[in-house]
C-alpha cells in the first residue's frame, strides 16, 4: 500500500476511534458505562436484519448527498448547495407523481429523471456565476439552499397543498419505490447509490474525462495552460454535482418520505459535505461513511431508550469524527508527516534525507 492511501486509511479509522473514545468519557461523566451504551447504539442499529434494513435507508440520502460534494470538490469547487439541490429535485418529483396522472414505474422513472435535471440546473447556477462573473461558488450555493427551501415552503402550503395540512398530497402508492423484499424492507434507491459511488468511481479514476476534472481540481492554472477546458470542466462538475443531489431527492421521495413537508431534507446538504471530507472525496469510502452515519442515527434512539442517554451525545460523537477527519487531513499534507510516512512505511530513509 502506498504511504498516502495508507494516511487517507489512517485519518477516518483513527478519528471514529478518538470520537468514540471522547464520547465514552461523556457516557462515563454521565453515570453510564459506555461499552454497554454503544452495545445499545449498535445493536439498535444493526441488531436485526429490520433494523439493518432501516439503517440502509436513513444512509441512502446522505449517499448521495456525499456523492455530490465529493464530485465537486474533485474538480477544486465548492458545491455547498447539496440540500438546495436535493430539495429542487423531490420538489419536480412530486410534480411530476401527483399532477401528471402517471402512475407505476413509469412516473418512478420519470419522476427520478425529472428531479436529476432539475437538481442539475440548480447546481449549474453557482457554476455559470462562479465561470462568468467570478463570485464565489460557496455564498452563492448556500444562498440557494435558503431559496429551495423557501421556494419548497410556497408548494407545501400553497400550490399543492393537501387540504387544510399544510403539506403536499402524497406519492401515489403504486408510484412508490419497492422494497427489496418484504422480509428486507429497505427500497431499490440504496442499491441505485451503490452503482453511482461504482459508476463515479470509474469515472474520476479511470477515464480521460475523470483525468481532466481531477487535473483542473489539482491545479487549474497548470491544466488550462495545458489546453484543458477548465471552465467548460468546472460548469460540468456543478451540473453533475447538482444531478447526483437532485437524483438523491427523488429517491427520498419516492422510497421514504413520500411528501413535502416542513423540515424535509433539512441537513442532508451539509451532512453529505462532511461525508465526502471524511471520505477523502472517494465515491467508494463515502458509501461507508454514510453507512457510518446511518447507523450513529439510527442507533440513538435505542441508545436513548436503553440507557437513558441524550441523543445529543451521538450529535457531539458524529461533530467529533467530522472534525478530527478534517484536521487529521490537514495534517498528513504537512513535510514532516509525509516525510515520516516515507521513511516509517515506504523504507525510504535515502530518499527523506534527501
Amino acid at each position: 500500500m502506498k504511504k498516502n492511501d495508507f494516511a487517507k486509511l489512517l485519518v477516518p479509522i483513527l478519528s471514529v476511534l478518538a470520537a468514540f473514545i471522547i464520547g465514552g468519557i461523556i457516557i462515563v461523566c454521565l453515570g453510564k458505562n459506555p461499552l454497554e451504551a454503544y452495545g445499545f447504539l449498535f445493536k439498535g442499529a444493526l441488531g436485526t436484519s429490520s433494523k439493518f434494513a432501516q439503517t440502509l435507508e436513513v444512509a441512502c440520502p446522505l449517499i448521495f448527498t456525499g456523492l455530490a460534494a465529493a464530485f465537486a470538490y474533485k474538480c477544486g469547487v465548492f458545491n455547498l448547495g447539496g440540500e438546495g439541490q436535493f430539495i429542487m429535485g423531490s420538489i419536480m418529483s412530486i410534480v411530476v407523481s401527483t399532477q401528471l396522472g402517471i402512475t407505476g414505474v413509469p412516473a418512478i422513472i420519470i419522476s427520478v429523471l425529472a428531479g436529476t435535471v432539475v437538481g442539475g440546473l440548480w447546481g449549474a447556477i453557482p457554476g455559470i456565476l462562479k465561470i462568468t462573473r467570478g463570485l464565489n461558488e460557496m455564498i452563492v450555493s448556500i444562498m440557494l439552499n435558503y431559496v429551495a427551501t423557501l421556494f419548497m415552503g410556497c408548494v407545501f402550503t400553497n400550490f399543492l397543498r393537501d387540504g387544510s395540512v399544510p403539506q403536499t398530497p402524497a406519492v401515489p402508492k403504486e408510484s412508490q419505490i419497492p422494497n427489496l423484499s418484504d422480509g428486507f424492507r429497505v427500497h431499490y434507491g440504496i442499491v441505485l447509490g451503490i452503482i453511482l459511488a461504482l459508476v463515479l468511481y470509474y469515472f474520476l479514476f479511470y477515464t480521460s474525462r475523470g483525468f481532466k476534472l481531477r487535473a483542473v481540481g489539482l491545479n487549474a492554472t497548470a491544466a488550462r495552460f495545458n489546453g484543458f477546458a477548465v471552465n467548460k470542466i468546472i460548469l460540468m462538475s456543478f451540473i453533475c454535482s447538482g444531478a447526483i443531489a437532485g437524483m438523491g431527492g427523488s429517491i427520498e421521495l419516492h422510497g421514504k418520505q413520500f411528501r413535502l413537508m416542513q423540515g424535509y431534507g433539512a441537513g442532508f446538504g451539509f451532512d453529505g459535505v462532511a461525508i465526502a471530507l471524511i471520505a477523502q472525496l472517494n465515491p467508494i469510502a463515502t458509501v461507508v461513511v454514510a453507512f457510518f452515519f446511518g447507523i450513529l442515527r439510527k442507533g440513538a434512539s435505542t441508545l436513548q431508550a436503553g440507557m437513558k442517554i441524550p441523543t445529543s451525545v451521538v450529535d457531539i460523537i458524529q461533530a467529533l469524527v467530522i472534525v478530527f477527519a478534517v484536521a487529521g487531513t490537514a495534517l498528513v499534507r504537512l513535510p514532516q508527516v509525509k516525510q515520516f510516512f516515507r521513511v516509517h512505511f515506504t523504507g525510504s530513509r535515502k530518499g527523506a534525507e534527501n
